[in-house]
């Protein structure tokens, strides 16, 4: 009797990358890396398991039920899979004080999981990209991350993009301008958080809607929304709010971060400092930053800031922490909607393949494809026992851009046959050229 079949399928929120699609995943990771080492950021790698206790009560009651739980029969420690990657460096610090020096540079770039409900752009496992400066409370180290980003999205091909600037203890002297505390604060801050997506007129109606006065409410707006290039807008609100000492703080280390990037050749339309820009709260402590692509209008990919309490749950004492998290799948797509792979990214990564006439001219084209590979060229041998035709198009389907067509008639004179797909041009060249005969097709 026939064994039943399984049926095969994933895992909801789950997700296969094929070649084609895994071509593009390691170009952009590539890119990012090189741009982290660049930038002195060096890898950390932590494991998917945490034990639950690291985990739990970092995130939020909300998030805490997201964190997958994992089980095993032996064994007392309970484990979960790790739900982002800023807690396991704060753990790492705290663990290896002894290994690492201070400041401690590090990105990760690895998949979380969380118990999302599956939808379109959101998943159960997904990767994440971070890139952390521990133990640096010059505002330098802020103006390294946004540099750091603005160099990824130039170097991935984005070219209208800003990253907007704020900063928390800005925002708690806007609380404190307008007046309020507890819970008419927190409906300040969340409404504030919206801005985005329903505007300054969906802000200011549900600012009244909340119960917040309409002088205060006009007060309020009238600080968010004044917009003025440059440390011109730092000057407006160092005018109106410089009597509150956390204004004044936080604008301070804003004027630091701006001269650290002219400093640094970022350009000035690449940053503007957007009093509208929220992000997480109860996180941060500082500097807030988020890039949003401009033109579309396609949201946001990055986000980040300084947040120097959390190293300490797990060290003892605060360390002061700033970076950023780049949204990697979000780029990845954008990448494709906006047609920013180069042409030979996607597809395969093999360059040449070399056919197989018949088993008494496989040795040559193994000596043929050892030859290419020595030289660098990615090269694959066909290996099935079939026609040619079978052969071109096999490589046409896998968009392999060149063949090389080595028969009897070519064995017998000491050349090889190329044929480039895309447009059936062919060349003959003497064995030994054979890798510049490769290179002239890949590149014309």
């Amino acid at each position: 009797m026939a064994k039943p079949k399984i049926e095969p399928r994933l895992p909801k929120g789950m997700r296969d990358f094929l070649p084609a699609q895994m071509i593009k995943r390691e170009y952009v990771f590539n890119i990012v890396r090189e741009v982290f080492h660049l930038y002195g950021f060096e890898p950390l790698q932590t494991p998917s398991l945490e034990l639950t206790e690291t985990l739990m009560g970092k995130y939020g009651e909300d998030a805490d039920k997201l964190i997958y739980n994992a089980r095993h029969t032996e064994g007392k420690e309970e484990l979960s899979l790790r739900y982002d990657l800023t807690v396991p460096l704060a753990r790492v610090v705290g663990q290896y004080q002894n290994d690492i020096s201070l400041p401690f540079k590090r990105y990760q770039l690895s998949p979380v999981w969380r118990a999302e409900r599956p939808q379109r752009g959101r998943y159960r496992e997904f990767y994440q990209c971070d890139a952390d400066i521990v133990g640096a409370q010059s505002m330098l180290a802020d103006a390294e991350i946004i540099s750091l980003i603005v160099t990824t999205l130039k170097r991935l091909g984005f070219k209208q993009f800003v990253v907007k600037i704020n900063n928390r203890k800005l925002l708690t002297a806007i609380g404190e301008y307008a007046g309020l505390d507890g819970e008419p604060l927190a409906n300040l801050y969340r409404s504030i958080d919206k801005f985005d997506k329903i505007g300054a007129d969906g802000v200011r109606d549900e600012l009244l809607k909340r119960g917040i006065a309409l002088e205060v409410t006009d007060r309020i707006m009238e600080l968010i929304t004044r917009k003025l290039p440059g440390t011109e807008q730092l000057d407006y609100l160092d005018d109106v709010m410089s009597s509150f000492s956390a204004a004044r703080a936080g604008i301070d280390e804003l004027r630091q971060i701006a001269r650290h990037l002219q400093a640094a050749n970022v350009p000035a339309d690449a940053y503007e400092f957007d009093f509208t820009m929220v992000r997480g709260l109860g996180y941060y402590t500082g500097p807030i930053y988020e890039t949003v692509i401009t033109e579309p209008n396609l949201g946001s990919v990055t986000g980040g800031g300084r947040y120097d309490e959390l190293v300490g749950l797990f060290r003892g004492e605060s360390l002061p922490t700033t970076g950023t998290s780049l949204g990697i799948e979000r780029i990845i797509d954008l990448m494709d909607v906006l047609d920013l792979y180069p042409p030979e990214i996607g597809g395969t990564v093999v360059q040449v393949m070399v056919s197989v006439f018949g088993e008494d001219t496989q040795d040559q084209a193994a000596a043929l494809a050892a030859q290419l590979r020595a030289a660098d060229i990615c090269t694959e041998i066909y290996l099935q026992d079939r026609a040619l035709g079978k052969q071109m198009g096999y490589a046409d389907k896998k968009q392999i851009p060149v063949v090389a067509l080595l028969g009897p008639d070519e064995i017998a004179q000491g050349v090889v046959k190329f044929k480039r797909l895309r447009d059936g041009y062919e060349i003959t060249t003497p064995n030994a050229e054979a890798a510049t005969a490769v290179r002239s097709l890949l590149t014309r």
